[in-house]
């Protein structure tokens, strides 16, 4: 992992940055005395800020897309309403008026400066962003955006526009990270590893090519030529992720899944009942990193008895449209919350199972099944998942279906979950408690991999399509733990799995295709309007009509 804890020697100075943001695109013409001016700002300042800004936005988009794939849990039981506008204007801010807005005073000072590490970064981290935003909403301001006092209603950009204009950024990051100069202060990510900054440009366009196969006739080729030239993440160890730090006091620099499952009443998160049924069905050896259980047995389970007070569903029978899926609780003290259950929350803080070792440097479960406090295993200095090798290669295994040779789909999504597996057991060491006979032998990681490789050439064997694709679905899916973005964009292009946890609602509505505009972009820009439902594609999501 790359720059550990050195988030701490930071977090202060750009602190102050952060006060340059308005809370809405509309540009505040009101001077603030409390921030710096363009001319006093430092490039590496800025730098810092962008990246630490990124770090963030990334995580918490990542949360919305795991939780509507299953692998995190969703407390919706009409889609419709689960997230409101404004749910979406703190992530929106930290785009416009945050990120946006730090890159375009930074560009000029960098391009005096000849500082091309800093522009390198600042349009990667700009590219991404602006894919991101069009997979979740859709049309989005681009062009016209932070323009200041020249237009302060900026209309949206079709979001192929705005994909067409990421990739010439990319293009463009790519040129500077070859052209040299001096690195950026504090580079978060890759050290100040120009060569690594270039492989993150060319996966992010795998990336964006994989997303946009169905509307670009070219895209699969052209991801195919990159793969080709093998010069992109195909290591874990050139893994693009953020890691965060152990600091518990203000600012908190810790993981922010650690910080709301580590504390003084327990955990703060709910675990995906589909995901962990997913892995304990299929005996997978990330599960003990995954999941911490603080308790052996789950109400309703094994023989436990029912508890009305802590899990009231463990007394009540599945619904009927739950045929075959696992309802309210799992065998082994795997307690978590099923998809769409909105209830409150009762006295389960030190009960219910909460993030593991990976990724969010909590507790390997070792069986010790106790509560866990502030400051337990790896104290928080887990990791953000941005873009990984292991996603690479079921992106590779993706094309490869699509080309019909499920030969190779077999070996590139085997070879995806064999980086998966490798890296999560990495995070043992972070708990310096954690009994490590407990952890998976080389035997059960084979057994686990030969088990679905089995399940792959099973389906291939019988011409089962649905099957081969939901394993290669789930497998990918089950990799995503910590960042699900990548796994909604795959669930709305391919419509796999199709053999997810249902919600409990029997009838939730729609599925959300993408997200309501945030009520602060369409409540203060003349230009935008809100749209009538989430049922509502965004330019590349043609495929399957049937998510639930």
């Amino acid at each position: 992992m790359k720059n550990l804890f050195k988030i701490f020697s930071v977090v202060a100075i750009v602190g102050v940055l952060s006060l340059q943001s308005c809370e809405t695109t509309e540009l505040d013409l009101r001077e603030n005395p409390n921030a710096l001016s363009k001319d006093q700002a430092s490039p590496d300042f800025l730098m810092n800020q962008v990246q630490l800004s990124f770090a963030s936005w990334v995580e918490s988009f990542g949360n919305i897309g795991a939780e509507l794939a299953r692998i995190d849990y969703h407390s919706g039981r009409t889609y419709e309403n689960n997230f409101s506008p404004s749910t979406f204007d703190g992530r929106w801010s930290s785009a416009y008026a945050g990120m946006f807005e730090d890159i375009k005073a930074l560009a000029p000072l960098a391009e005096e400066g000849g500082l091309d590490t800093h522009l390198g970064i600042s349009k990667f981290i700009k590219a991404y962003v602006a894919i991101t935003l069009v997979d979740y909403f859709g049309d989005v301001p681009f062009s016209e955006a932070n323009l200041g006092g020249e237009n302060f209603n900026p209309s949206a950009d079709a979001g192929a526009t705005v994909y067409a204009s990421a990739m010439a950024l990319i293009d463009e990051a790519i040129g500077h990270f070859n052209a040299g100069g001096p690195a950026v202060a504090n580079d978060f990510y890759f050290s100040g590893d120009a060569d690594a900054w270039v492989k993150a440009c060319n996966t992010l366009k795998l990336k964006a090519l994989m997303t946009s196969r169905l509307v670009d006739s070219g895209a699969v080729s052209a991801f195919n030529s990159i793969i080709s030239g093998g010069n992109y993440i195909a290591s874990s160890a050139d893994d693009m992720q953020f890691t965060w730090g152990i600091e518990a006091l203000q600012p908190d620099s810790r993981h922010p899944r650690y910080r709301s499952d580590y504390t003084a009443t327990g955990g703060g998160y709910y675990q995906s009942i589909h995901l962990m049924n997913y892995m304990l069905e299929n005996d997978d050896p990330r599960r003990r990193y995954y999941f911490y259980r603080q308790n052996a047995e789950t109400p309703g389970q094994d023989g436990a008895a029912p508890a009305l007070e802590t899990l009231g569903c463990s007394l009540q029978e599945a619904p009927a449209h739950y045929d075959g899926f696992p309802f309210c609780g799992l065998s082994d003290g795997y307690w978590g919350r099923d998809h769409g259950n909105d209830e409150g929350i009762p006295p389960d803080g030190f009960l219910r199972t909460i993030h593991g070792v990976y990724p969010a440097a909590g507790r390997f479960d070792d069986s010790t099944f106790e509560g866990s406090l502030q400051g337990d295993g790896g104290k928080g200095a887990g990791v953000t998942p941005i873009m990984l090798a292991s996603s690479v290669d079921f992106w590779t295994a993706e094309a490869a279906l699509l080309g019909g040779d499920a030969a190779a789909a077999k070996t590139a999504m085997l070879a995806g979950l064999a980086k998966s597996v490798a890296k999560v057991q990495g995070f043992a060491s972070l708990d310096p408690t954690a009994d490590d006979s407990f952890a998976p032998d080389a035997a059960a990681v084979t057994a686990h991999a030969d088990a679905v490789a089995a399940a792959f050439d099973a389906a291939v064997t019988a011409g089962d399509a649905d099957g081969w694709w939901n394993v290669l679905a789930q497998e990918f899916f089950v990799s995503l733990f910590g960042n699900g973005s990548d796994a909604y964009n795959f669930y709305r292009r391919t419509g796999y799995p199709n053999n997810l946890q249902p919600n409990l609602e029997p009838n939730p509505g729609a599925f959300i295709r993408s997200m309501w505009y945030p009520a602060n972009y369409t409540n203060t820009n003349s230009s935008a309007s809100q749209k009538p439902d989430v049922s509502q594609t965004v330019f590349w999501d043609t495929g399957a009509t049937s998510l639930y």
